[in-house]
């Protein structure tokens, strides 16, 4: 996950040499009592299945090596951003798929810049940049970046109306051109790139997967007490009225099935801020999907400003409720 130092393009593309010592993980029998990792020390596990029950004691998801051959040579293709940061795989995971990750923008292109080619490191999927008319020229960066990286689209919107319509205008954008699965993910690495194949891999067994804050060996880095009480106050606020069935109702890291936000009515989605997440998720368990959640630490961003605001706040205390007292066909 990120660490607090701000993620440079120079960084995202040149990584050091140092030797990485690896712990083997082989069976579950073999997790018994996590100890911190040396600087050069990384877990190396068989498949997807280990990792996950590694991070969930709350092993850091950057530092596991996975193999599914199990083989010594594969896992020393890894290298490391830094030395105790991010493993990096020689080739990012292909799981044979059409995915897409939706990044909806607004002034982020101290971020765009460094999140594309990280991403691209740890997973084959294109990215679809939604732009809304970004004063500080992220949407001529995005139309830089569609011109140098073949997988990389722009979308452009004509004014900033909230994260919500974002998402909307690039999932229209996706249904259309019949994406398996669509990602969303925060332009500010508050998501970290090398979680993307877990959430493609856990999206094999669920209609939605969720990367989550507040399930074990979930987390935040560098919030302040404000940031922990709203969040944890929005949550709790969410499951008073629609049920504990998910833990993180706010988590904007998640990876759809396209049959599911095709089944999903969203010209009648009428959340524009944070709120945006709840309902979707909310819609989701009204379609009776499978909603899985994955356990990922959040870091506050380093670059830019936080979009969350007061407005928000307001819209989930009005429309929370309505959507506990409403039935799906109603909205």
């Amino acid at each position: 996950m990120p660490t607090g130092e701000s993620l440079s393009l120079q960084r995202v593309e040149k990584t050091l040499a140092t030797p990485i010592r690896y712990r083997p993980v082989r069976t579950s029998h073999c997790i018994l009592s996590l100890k911190e990792l040396d600087t050069d020390e990384a877990y190396a596990v068989p498949d997807f299945e280990l990792a996950e029950e590694l991070i969930a004691r709350g092993a850091d998801s950057a530092r596991i090596a996975i193999s599914p051959h199990d083989t010594e040579s594969l896992y020393l293709e890894y290298s490391q951003a830094a030395e105790g940061k991010q493993l990096i795989p020689a080739s990012p995971f292909d799981f044979n798929q059409s995915i897409v990750i939706v990044l909806p923008t607004y002034n982020e292109r101290a971020n765009l810049e460094a999140l594309i080619p990280a991403i691209s490191r740890y997973l084959v999927a294109d990215i679809l940049i939604v732009d809304d008319n970004s004063p500080d020229g992220t949407g001529e960066l995005a139309d830089q970046l569609s011109c140098k990286y073949g997988h990389v689209h722009a979308l452009h919107r004509l004014k900033k109306e909230g994260l919500g319509p974002a998402y909307l205008a690039g999932f229209k954008w996706a249904l259309q051109r019949n994406y398996s699965l669509i990602i969303e993910m925060d332009c500010d690495f508050s998501h970290a790139p090398w979680d993307l194949p877990r959430l493609v891999h856990r999206s094999r067994t669920a209609d939605l997967v969720i990367g989550s804050r507040y399930v074990p060996g979930g987390g935040t880095e560098n919030w302040n007490a404000s940031r922990r009480f709203v969040s944890r106050c929005g949550n709790t606020y969410a499951s008073l009225f629609l049920g504990s069935t998910i833990h993180d109702w706010t988590g904007g890291f998640r990876c759809y099935r396209r049959e599911l936000l095709a089944r999903m009515n969203l010209a009648a989605v009428r959340a524009k801020g944070y709120i945006f997440q709840v309902e979707l998720a909310w819609r989701a368990l009204q379609l009776g999907a499978e909603v899985d959640e994955l356990p990922i630490r959040f870091c506050d961003r380093i670059e830019g400003q936080s979009k969350l605001g007061w407005r928000s706040v307001a819209e989930a205390l009005i429309e929370v409720p309505k959507m506990c007292f409403l039935r799906l066909g109603d909205r």
